[in-house]
């Protein structure tokens, strides 16, 4: 009975798709394998059709068969944007859809909610990552100068172990994950914004732009502004960066999810902000404190491991180690565009807070060269995250990274 009634749903699903209006085929080709890790594939739909997303829905196309798959509209008043996610099948290296006009299935949502200062995302019951926009201040009794907002804690492996640490009693000033800068010059005073305890600046969110949900991503881009404490007790902006927050989630029950971060720079005066080469500084990650020299790893596009790994360079990094009788990490990875690409690494070894082998890893682009950031001029720095339970290799690795660097050629036809 139950499966003459599946037979029948089939049916009237197929029989439904192909009475549907066709508006265009997409064709993805995936020129290397993807080792089980979804990609994000983005088109513009500008000149393809002006149909709302609420009208469209995206099918698969295998043989005879097609299913509908998530996809996520860019919102209203922005370029029209069509993205999903993609993986190979097997041998299969180009993958077929359709684009119809029909009301779109329901799949589970990725979502950023509000919870006490907090932004939070969620996919179904799994908490993924948690953005703080209200000022966060230290334990009492410590400098409260070491406050801050705008920053990513907790960062929860796909099994909900957490990743990240703040403020932890050897560095009050490590906030998950993070990124000011630590040596510039501003109007020829230098200027902190990493060791905020001196007092020199800090940075602080200052609104929401946007906040989206969605079935294959969640998002929000946030206004950080960098502050400098001038001599004479006045503050004034330096720097402002727009960072945006793309989390995506794929559908079913994986042990790993995509983070993309972007952030753009631009001078907030008409005075430049340089950047000079210091040991480190921009993205940086205090890993959870259950990490030490005995039970996690480091390794390196450039197969570097944590006994070698500080000074080098590199296009991407993967930390991985226990999480009570579970194993999980990330992959950190730097964009081909990015200043100073493959980027230099400030790399905790496992002699580390007195030999007890805390883990650090920092993207630190001015690590060896300095960088002027002039008025007028909009610099863009880009990151993406596969945070994962169980281990990663290199291979893996090197084919997400791949997928970051390059997004996979769509070729449409229309109807």
């Amino acid at each position: 009975m139950k499966k003459n009634i599946l037979i029948a749903i089939l049916f009237s699903m197929a029989t439904f798709f192909s009475m549907a209006q066709k508006i265009a085929t997409f064709e993805v080709a995936l020129p290397k394998a993807t080792n089980g890790i979804d990609v994000p594939v983005s088109f513009d739909l500008t000149g393809i059709t002006a149909v709302p997303g609420a009208a469209l829905s995206l099918l698969q196309v295998e043989g005879d068969k097609k299913k509908p798959v998530p996809f996520q509209m860019s919102p209203p008043g922005k370029d029209r944007i069509l993205t999903w996610l993609v993986r190979q099948e097997g041998e299969q290296m180009k993958l077929s859809f359709e684009l119809i006009k029909a009301e779109p299935a329901k799949f589970s949502m990725v979502t950023a909610s509000e919870k006490d200062g907090a932004l939070i995302f969620d996919a179904g019951n799994k908490k993924l990552l948690s953005y703080f926009h209200k000022t966060v201040y230290p334990p009492a009794g410590i400098d409260t100068n070491y406050k801050r907002s705008g920053f990513i804690h907790p960062l929860w492996t796909p099994h909900g172990q957490v990743l990240t640490n703040i403020q932890p009693k050897d560095h009050y000033h490590h906030y998950g994950i993070w990124n000011p800068w630590t040596h510039t010059v501003f109007e020829k005073d230098t200027v902190d914004f990493w060791n905020i305890k001196g007092k020199q600046g800090t940075v602080r969110f200052a609104k929401f732009n946007s906040i989206i949900n969605g079935p294959v991503y969640a998002e929000y881009e946030a206004l950080h502004e960098h502050v400098v404490f001038k001599k004479d007790g006045s503050e004034k902006i330096a720097l402002n960066e727009m960072q945006t927050i793309r989390v995506y989630n794929p559908q079913g029950e994986k042990d790993y999810y995509i983070v993309d971060i972007t952030s753009q720079l631009k001078c907030a005066t008409e005075s430049p902000l340089l950047i000079v080469a210091y040991r480190y500084a921009g993205f940086g990650w205090r890993f959870t404190d259950e990490w030490t020299k005995d039970n996690c790893e480091v390794l390196t596009s450039e197969g570097k491991d944590r006994k070698n790994t500080d000074g080098t360079k590199a296009r991407w990094l993967i930390a991985q180690g226990s999480l009570g009788n579970d194993y999980g990490g990330a992959v950190m990875m730097s964009y081909p565009a990015n200043y100073n690409h493959p980027e230099p690494l400030r790399i905790w070894d496992e002699k580390s807070n007195g030999g007890r082998g805390d883990m650090f890893a920092n993207f630190a682009t001015t690590k060896d060269k300095d960088w002027l950031l002039e008025p007028g001029k909009t610099y863009t720095l880009k990151y993406r995250l596969v945070v994962f339970n169980g281990k990663f290799d290199t291979a893996k690795a090197e084919s997400a990274w791949q997928y970051f660097a390059v997004q996979p050629v769509v070729n449409v036809k229309r109807k």
